[in-house]
């Protein structure tokens, strides 16, 4: 077993020595046969009631921008992200409702954070991504921050770039902003990206940056180098 990162946060440990062997494979397969699981009956009205703030708020604002925050936990990213970005509607996703309805100890009242063009909602991102890309909903940036890793090699499919939604969660968006403190998770995801015909780098999330979730500021606290991949369509000719 290796330790890819050390600090006083939990240490992610892998018996991968480099990017998964069968991670193309995996992708290839995904994108060669459609997801054809049942949608959820919670996911499908939560994403009709959110489908439909979507609907109101580009009828009054035609040209206004879309952000999708998944795995949004507490909602501290989706709250940011909205007060970043007053201009937008900024949606955030998690299975955990649990998560998505604790109240952020001050968090809420902090200046320069209080924003109301934002909504946290309940529902399964495998059916949730489907939806979305069957409604095609103009997202201009989606965020997928520090989700969890599946070190374990057999754990490859519960990764989301080895999961059978990979092929409709990497079409939303005009950029995919994907953020981890496990470099390799995002070494895999970019090299499946490009099979979908998506591009980008990965840099360290530097210190100074405020951090955009509890995981994010714990990370930095414990020295833990976060890692950043920004994702955007290719503009190589086939």
């Amino acid at each position: 077993m290796t330790a890819d990162i050390t600090g006083d946060s939990k240490v992610i440990i892998t018996n991968q020595d480099g990017i998964h062997e069968k991670l193309d494979e995996v992708v290839i397969k995904h994108l060669s046969h459609a997801f054809q699981k049942p949608y959820q009956a919670h996911t499908e009205l939560a994403f009709k009631e959110m489908d439909t703030l979507v609907r109101k708020f580009l009828a009054a604002k035609p040209d206004g921008d879309i952000i999708l925050d998944a795995c949004c936990g507490v909602g501290q990213s989706t709250r940011i992200l909205a007060a970043q970005n007053p201009q937008a509607l900024v949606i955030g996703v998690d299975k955990s409702d649990h998560r998505i309805t604790k109240n952020i100890e001050g968090f809420s009242s902090q200046d320069g954070y209080q924003a109301d063009n934002y909504h946290l909602v309940r529902a399964d991102l495998n059916d949730f991504y489907r939806l979305v890309k069957a409604a095609n909903w103009p997202v201009s940036k989606h965020y997928i921050l520090y989700p969890n890793p599946w070190p374990k090699s057999k754990h490859l499919q519960r990764r989301w770039h080895g999961s059978a939604v990979f092929p409709q969660m990497t079409s939303i968006g005009k950029s995919l902003i994907l953020r981890s403190n496990w470099r390799l998770y995002l070494q895999e995801f970019q090299q499946a990206a490009k099979q979908v015909n998506l591009v980008g780098c990965i840099e360290k999330v530097r210190k100074t940056t405020s951090p955009l979730t509890p995981f994010e500021a714990k990370y930095q606290v414990s020295g833990q180098v976060c890692w950043q991949l920004i994702l955007r369509q290719s503009c190589q000719t086939i």
